[in-house]
């Protein structure tokens, strides 16, 4: 079996995926693949529903006809648990759970209630299954999926992985900041809500400052943990497609990073929550973790001889062609909704001298593809991708296989990232292939 993956589709036009030939020799792989998964990094609405106020940094509403396109592109298996995945809140949500349902999509990551939300997606073919639990980080309060109760429904939304953040300070730093919380009269405002029954008592040796919590450390750092019951529920789901199908993928998205080397905050590290939920999904059984979000690449880790792929990339990254936008997207950005669309991307990018259209990672991706035989991992094919940065913003976006120097590039990108969690690989002419021991 054969299972193809990629990160972020972000498509608002027609992907001509079969016409087209710059992109058909990419898209072909895909096609030719048992199984092949992306990420639904938009919403399938018809710009229906309720725009948000907290959205996912844009209003990514889509005609729901982008879903036949990616049908058509060869996909067959969708994450949906995005920070997109309310832009319209939850009326857009259903907008979309119900275009998926009516093509008979196989998706995993959102649902009318917590519990639908947690549960795997199946895709069975003539050469096995492959189950897909989607969960994502990255989200606005209210947006995560709740439990149903014997009285009450449950709330749609995503499959939640929320996460702890710590920030470590020195306790001369902590000293001081204790100070500057008990003057402003906040330990006075805390205790009163306390005696209200509003709030509870900070966990010990903790300083909730206004909603941080700040802790004494060795060093001034930021510290994340993965929130146990999350875990626990997500890990309980992994347990159970592990019985049920040939192989299990886990999905997150994720915009969290981390520390580099240098100590350096890093857009290319994942958040150290994110490596420790992607552990404990292997040891669940997952066969492999692929990380999508930053649209960026990160490294690819092997755990226990299981692939972690911790960044793909943007597959398809046409997020400066979204046609309407709310009034919150202008405000967001500081314009009058008299501009149209496109203009307020130019102008956020101050005419692609900032932002996305002048930064290359951004464009470039990578499609690794799984070869299974009877459920094991055998091989995986990793193809450099390159999205035409340097195109007009029309024809931008566009997936295509790399050569030459792109694919140079791109090998030694993911080579670069990968190196600090010792993974290895054999490298061809435009390809690389993972060394899986």
């Amino acid at each position: 079996m054969r299972l193809s993956l990629t990160g972020d589709s972000i498509l608002f036009r027609r992907l001509n995926s079969q016409q087209n030939p710059h992109i058909a020799p990419l898209f072909n792989l895909i096609r030719e693949c048992d199984v092949s998964f992306t990420n639904l990094e938009f919403v399938s609405n018809d710009f229906e529903g309720d725009p948000a106020l907290d959205h996912g940094g844009t209003h990514f509403g889509a005609p729901c006809w982008v879903l036949d396109e990616l049908n058509d592109a060869g996909f067959n298996l969708y994450a949906a648990a995005t920070n997109h995945s309310l832009d319209y809140s939850i009326s857009g949500l259903r907008k979309m759970i119900a275009a998926l349902n009516e093509r008979e999509m196989v998706y995993a990551g959102i649902g009318t209630n917590l519990e639908e939300a947690r549960q795997p997606a199946y895709a069975t073919t003539a050469a096995g299954t492959v189950s897909l639990v989607s969960c994502t980080s990255t989200f606005a309060r209210g947006q995560e999926a709740s439990e149903q109760t014997g009285l009450m429904a449950g709330r749609p939304g995503i499959n939640p992985l929320r996460y702890q953040k710590s920030y470590q300070v020195t306790q001369t730093e902590l000293e001081q900041l204790r100070g500057i919380y008990e003057r402003l009269g906040l330990q006075a405002i805390l205790d009163e809500k306390i005696r209200q029954g509003f709030s509870f008592p900070p966990a010990q040796d903790t300083l909730a400052f206004d909603g941080l919590q700040f802790k004494a450390a060795s060093q001034t750092r930021i510290q994340t943990r993965p929130n146990p019951q999350d875990v626990a529920d997500i890990v309980k789901w992994v347990e159970e497609a592990r019985l049920v199908s040939d192989v299990v993928v886990v999905s997150i998205h994720a915009h969290e990073s981390d520390y580099n080397a240098a100590g350096i905050p890093d857009i290319e590290v994942p958040a150290a929550f994110l490596r420790d939920f992607a552990h404990a999904a292997i040891e669940a059984g997952a066969t492999l973790v692929v990380c999508h979000g930053p649209h960026l690449l990160r490294g690819t880790e092997l755990y226990k001889g299981r692939p972690i792929f911790h960044g793909l990339g943007n597959f398809i990254g046409q997020n400066e062609l979204v046609s309407r936008l709310p009034m919150d997207s202008y405000r967001a950005f500081r314009y009058t909704p008299d501009m149209t669309p496109h203009r307020l991307y130019k102008g956020r990018s101050e005419n692609d001298t900032k932002g996305f259209p002048s930064d290359q990672r951004f464009w470039d991706s990578m499609m690794p593809i799984c070869h299974f035989e009877d459920g094991v991992l055998k091989a995986v094919d990793i193809y450099p991708v390159t999205l035409g940065l340097g195109l007009s913003a029309h024809q931008r976006g566009a997936p295509y296989l790399a050569s030459g120097a792109d694919s140079h590039r791109i090998q030694q990108k993911i080579l670069a990232l990968s190196e600090p969690y010792g993974t290895r690989f054999e490298s061809g002419q435009d390809i690389l292939r993972l060394k899986l021991n």
